[in-house]
């Protein structure tokens, strides 16, 4: 376990995973889609994560994915990486093979699958710890795994430099400003939403950065309203705020029960990649359904209203 200064901070977005036809892991839209985030001003990535359909992959794509990856960044900007397993030991057992290919720091959800309590998630995130040299931030997505992570459960670990900060993908707004009041005074103690709708309320409230998975179609616009939210600049980061929830409104275009809610939002990301040029499929992992004619032509109506075709 390793006690830094904070390299984590502004907008991180999880990468999303590119497919070929056949459905294999497409590598050259894979570096495409990592220039692109680079270009846009993001201060890290995050890889292998849910946009990333993380658990859809196996341990073998998703090698390919992080040396893809860190190929084109080439120590650019942090690398974090999700150590996205069932239980403490498989945990450990992936953050040691993710450190060993380059991760800059870890995210790690609770258990999942496992039934537990705030007691065993505290001692599963102070092993996941103490087996790394990298900082650790947990990834709280109730959504995914059934279960909330405590204020006062991270606040704890925050205290005893267990984790390094929260990824809050919790859609629990009262909960997220309730830790950012908890979590001031803790030293390098970095929090990001993962709200894409709500990012200038929550830098506001003194959120430390983002993470965005519309921020793979837009990262100059995360970044933009990162900046204006920095500078103070309120009434320009609600503008910028706007828009982006304008654009957001590609995953609400697949049809009602056709495609799973993962497949529409991650599908809607990834067909805006591909009529943008950036990737060559919106080819979902197995067994999600990739969007149709239909869909991708609303999709397109969406970004050309909002400047991006």
């Amino acid at each position: 376990m390793t006690t830094v200064a904070s390299r984590f901070q502004g907008v991180i977005p999880p990468v999303c995973t590119p497919r070929t036809a056949d459905g294999a892991i497409d590598v050259p839209s894979l570096e495409n889609l990592t220039r692109h985030l680079l270009d846009g001003g993001v201060a890290g990535l995050f890889v292998n994560g849910s946009s990333g359909e993380v658990t859809h992959m196996t341990n073998t794509e998703r090698d390919t994915v992080l040396t893809t990856i860190s190929g084109v960044n080439a120590g650019q900007v942090p690398l974090l990486v999700g150590a996205v397993e069932q239980t403490t030991n498989r945990v450990i057992e992936e953050a040691a093979r993710v450190v060993a290919l380059g991760a800059d720091a870890l995210v790690a959800t609770s258990q999942y699958y496992a039934i537990s309590n705030a007691e065993e998630n505290g001692r599963h995130f102070r092993a996941i710890a103490a087996s790394v040299d990298v900082p650790v931030f947990a990834y709280d997505v109730p959504v995914r795994t059934h279960f909330k992570l405590p204020t006062d459960l991270l606040v704890e670990l925050g205290r005893e430099g267990v984790i390094a900060g929260v990824k809050d993908s919790s859609g629990d707004d009262v909960a997220f400003r309730q830790l950012l009041i908890a979590a001031r005074d803790i030293p390098n103690f970095d929090i990001f939403t993962g709200h894409e709708v709500v990012v200038d309320g929550a830098m506001l409230g003194g959120a430390q950065g983002i993470v965005p998975g519309l921020g793979n179609v837009d990262p100059a616009a995360y970044r933009r309203l990162y900046d204006l939210s920095v500078a103070g600049d309120w009434a320009g980061a609600a503008a910028e705020q706007d828009r982006i929830a304008d654009v957001f409104n590609i995953v609400y275009t697949p049809k009602a029960g056709r495609v799973s809610g993962n497949a529409a939002g991650l599908g809607a990301f990834k067909t805006a990649l591909m009529l943008m040029g950036i990737i060559k499929t919106n080819v979902m992992s197995a067994p999600m359904l990739s969007l149709d004619e239909d869909e991708t032509a609303a999709i397109k109506v969406i970004l050309e209203r909002t400047g991006l075709l």
